[in-house]
Parts: structure tokens; C-alpha cells; sequence
């Protein structure tokens, strides 16, 4: 495991988060915990080979610290984008390496739940998948996971035993698929939500002053499913 030592309580720690499972390509720099900058892209396409690193060196300029005033840096780690995750990672073990500071995974879906705060029902945050498939996981308004993660198909059955309940709260990209299928009166469909670096900082901050950290070398993403290469169309 990498041999990284982590600075006293006293001192001031920035943390890169770095949030690529999505089409947001999200970056930001928090500073014990609270955001002091933020650079980000969702227009719809997966552009973050091409805007990560130029995000990176911004959120730093604009945080007005060098790349060595850096602390730890946080990554999501999925579920999410194959390529996406995989690009958010190879980044994120790359600076850690040349660096030498610890690297730090937030759940996904985790992070995502957190863009939102309510006071009763369950939060349901969920990411596309195929077609009428979706990642989700469920949590008390207190973020607490009271399910697991899984990859499932959207009926009009789903998610009922909550329902029945009280308020659901489906955020996420993956929500837009249970608008079509789930027509009860405690669904709660909150829109324009994405994963976004804003959230990973509280969780990261927290993260590292437990020194819950990852061994740089051996971690890899949560794919939750095996990826499956989409064969290109004969010309």
C-alpha cells in the first residue's frame, strides 16, 4: 500500500474532488470540507477525456493554492460510466502517485442523495443504465443506506413496498424512466439532479480526518456490472 502520511487536525486541507460517472464532468476543490471552487460541463455528451485535466488545473488557479497544497484526492467510484469512472480514476491515481498523498472513493449514489434534504420518506437516487434499467440505492432522509445497490429493471411495480409508505424522492437521470412507469401519489420526481464534485467535499473532508483511504494501486472503480462493448455499425 502507498506509504502517505496525513497532516495534523490543525492543518488546512484541500481536497481535489473529481465526479466523471456521469455526462457531468464535475471537479471541485473544498477546503476543510467547505467548497471554494468548482468547474463543471453536462452537455450531454461524454466529453471527459477532453475537459478533465484543463478542469483540474482551473479549480486549482481559481482556488488560488499550487497543486502541492493538496491534502487528498477524492473520486467517485461509481456505479456510473464505464469509460467515465475509469477516465476519473486514472486521473485521480495518477496525481495521488506523483504526489503521494491518499486517495479517497465517494460512493456515487451516496453523494448524489446528499444534493438534496428533506425530512420524511426515502431518497432514491439513481443513475441510466440500458434501456429500462437503472442503478439505485435507498436512503432514510438522514442518508443512511436502508437498501443496497443494485442494478435493476423499472415496472410499474417498483419501489412499492416505499411507496406505500410516504414521499419517495427519485432523483438522478435514471428517474426520468420511473416518470413513464410510476404514477403514485408519494412519488416525488426531483429534476435536473446529476452526481457533481459540490457534494463529494463535506463527504471527502469526513472521509479523510477518519483516514478511511484507498491503497492507490490495487483500487478500482464500482462497476456494479460487468462492462459489455457495444459492437460498432458496418459502414
Amino acid at each position: 500500500m502507498q506509504n502517505v502520511s496525513l497532516p495534523k487536525s490543525t492543518h488546512l486541507t484541500y481536497i481535489l474532488n473529481i465526479e466523471t460517472s456521469t455526462k457531468n464532468c464535475s471537479v471541485s476543490i473544498s477546503k476543510n470540507g467547505e467548497l471554494i471552487a468548482i468547474k463543471e460541463l453536462n452537455n450531454g455528451n461524454y466529453s471527459h477525456a477532453e475537459v478533465l485535466h484543463s478542469f483540474i488545473n482551473k479549480v486549482i488557479v481559481l482556488a488560488g493554492i499550487s497543486i502541492n497544497d493538496l491534502s487528498a484526492v477524492a473520486v467517485s467510484k461509481g456505479p456510473g460510466s464505464y469509460t467515465g469512472l475509469r477516465i476519473g480514476v486514472s486521473a485521480a491515481k495518477g496525481l495521488c502517485f506523483s504526489l503521494n498523498i491518499p486517495l479517497i472513493s465517494i460512493d456515487t449514489l451516496q453523494s448524489l442523495a446528499h444534493s438534496i434534504a428533506e425530512k420524511k420518506g426515502v431518497i432514491i437516487p439513481m443513475l441510466d443504465a440500458r434501456r429500462m434499467e437503472v442503478y439505485s440505492s435507498v436512503l432514510d432522509v438522514n442518508y443512511k443506506q436502508i437498501r443496497e445497490i443494485k442494478a435493476e429493471i423499472i415496472d410499474v411495480n417498483s419501489f412499492a413496498t416505499y411507496l406505500e409508505k410516504g414521499n419517495v424522492y427519485f432523483l438522478g437521470d435514471g428517474a426520468e424512466k420511473c416518470k413513464e412507469v410510476i404514477s403514485h401519489t408519494n412519488a416525488i420526481f426531483v429534476d435536473e439532479k446529476y452526481p457533481s464534485a459540490k457534494e463529494m467535499c463535506s463527504l471527502a473532508y469526513d472521509k479523510y480526518k477518519k483516514n478511511d483511504i484507498e491503497d492507490v494501486a490495487y483500487f478500482e472503480p464500482f462497476y456494479l456490472k460487468d462492462f459489455i462493448a457495444v459492437p460498432q455499425k458496418k459502414r
